[in-house]
């Protein structure tokens, strides 16, 4: 089974953070850039990051590139998404995705995870 799973996830006043794991099953990631998207309640589904396949790039959305840090170790086929200075307008399910080779626009993944659900609340 080719699978992502995603964790972390869960509620948090704002200011707070959050540290999203995502793990590979059936396949290996080295091989693949690695994004993380979010779909907030009612909107479409927005990309925020992507990390090249040895780690030396990283992209950022503008609208959360000073509070989000996108991270991987291929030795435990994983990814991470730190999320610093929550607010609530980051609230969202957040998924991971692979994507062969390189990070480059659009939306046509190889593989997506099911999500993990962040809640930004007082």
């Amino acid at each position: 089974q080719l699978r992502l799973k995603e964790s972390g996830g869960g509620e948090v006043q704002p200011g707070g953070s959050l540290r999203l794991s995502c793990v590979a099953s059936g396949f290996i990631l080295d091989g693949y850039a690695m994004h993380w998207w979010r779909q907030a309640p009612g909107k479409e589904r927005e990309g925020v990051s992507c990390i090249s396949t040895n780690g030396a790039i990283t992209n950022y959305a503008d609208s959360v590139k000073d509070r989000l840090t996108i991270s991987r170790d291929n030795t435990k086929n994983t990814v991470y998404l730190q999320i610093d200075s929550l607010k609530p307008e980051d609230t969202a399910t957040y998924y991971c995705a692979a994507q062969q080779r390189n990070c480059r626009g659009g939306d046509s993944m190889d593989y997506w995870g099911k999500g993990t659900l962040v809640t930004v609340s007082s």
